[in-house]
């Protein structure tokens, strides 16, 4: 089968393109063929640390979906022919997050990931699509829509009656858009593009800042908001903008965590946390629950993923160049 392995020798790239044995699937696992797979911000830091040999011969990539090709003895619940996607960490099936299921992250320093024709995964670390997305639109849920999903929603709380601020036009900060939309809240969304912004606009956003021609957006967030701020806060960025984001927050406010995009600097003065009665809510992906749970509410709501750009697999570089240009707005896949 053909798939791309990471490779500390490969210069720049360190994305090698290779064949492989097909995998064959043991008791209580599904072999998977795989449709699509589909890129994140982690995987441009994988590929940055391969050169530093931790990630060799590593497959990459954690999101994709595809088709059920086999199943191994006790497998009762996938059949060859069902529609599928891998959960972003293997182990983590139900209930709180254990520090054990690290290891099990796809495409990280201990486990192979999506960018391969076929995967074998236990039974229990896959969901079904839901009917009405395709493959390519099925392959970017796993890290992003879980994320989102398991930030705002499921330990968020977020609804009707809420304001959410999103920071850019990534797969994690649309869905968070497509989410508030469905269910009926104001969405806030920051961008350094105009062209952004109004397609953000045309997903439901009802309130649009450029941070490039007003820097201090946290100031616009208030007075947009009358003076309250946003109960749910997206926050991508880092140290370059969780000052402002703190300064966004409404009073008894949630803060979702997911990322160091802006790489690590000063630390922010959390004290308007206490003074506002606001949360910081760390989250880093999801679960097998988390994920069929989401795909219930996209369902219901017709949600389609946004889709910037699908490369075939063997553009698979210059997915990646796409992805490190920032010039995205939504997803970036690769088909198989």
């Amino acid at each position: 089968m053909k798939a791309y392995h990471l490779n500390r020798y490969a210069g720049a790239g360190r994305l090698v393109r290779t064949d492989l044995i097909k995998p064959e699937p043991a008791s209580g696992e599904v072999r998977m063929r795989v449709e699509a797979a589909s890129l994140n911000y982690r995987d441009l830091l994988i590929l940055d640390r391969a050169g530093q040999g931790g990630f060799d011969g590593r497959v990459p990539l954690s999101d994709g979906a595809g088709v059920v090709d086999a199943v191994g003895p006790d497998v009762v619940r996938w059949r060859p022919g069902d529609r599928v996607a891998a959960s972003f960490f293997r182990d983590w099936i139900s209930g709180p997050f254990k520090s054990s299921y690290v290891p099990s992250s796809l495409g990280g320093s201990t486990m192979d990931g999506m960018l391969a024709e076929y995967v074998v995964l236990p039974a229990t670390a896959l969901v079904a699509v839901p009917e009405h997305l395709t493959s390519i639109e099925a392959a970017t849920l796993p890290c992003a829509g879980v994320t989102a999903w398991h930030g705002l929603i499921t330990r968020g709380g977020m609804g009707k009656a809420d304001t959410l601020l999103v920071q850019g036009t990534g797969g994690v900060a649309l869905f968070g858009l497509q989410f508030a939309t469905a269910l009926g809240a104001r969405a806030i969304v920051i961008s350094s593009s105009d062209e952004k912004l109004a397609r953000a606009q045309a997903l439901g956003a009802s309130i649009l800042i450029n941070y490039r021609d007003t820097p201090d957006w946290d100031a616009a967030v208030m007075k947009a908001t009358d003076g309250e701020g946003a109960s749910h806060v997206l926050e991508l960025g880092g140290p370059g903008t969780y000052d402002r984001s703190l300064r966004s927050v409404a009073s008894g406010g949630k803060i979702v965590q997911i990322g160091v995009l802006t790489g690590f600097g000063p630390k922010p003065d959390l004290a308007r946390l206490q003074w506002e009665n606001a949360d910081i809510i760390g989250v880093t992906v999801g679960s097998v629950d988390h994920f069929t749970a989401m795909n219930r509410c996209l369902g219901e709501h017709a949600i389609h993923p946004v889709i910037d750009r699908i490369y075939d697999f063997d553009d698979a570089p210059e997915a990646y160049a796409h992805l490190r240009s920032g010039s995205h707005f939504g997803k970036i896949v690769l088909r198989l």
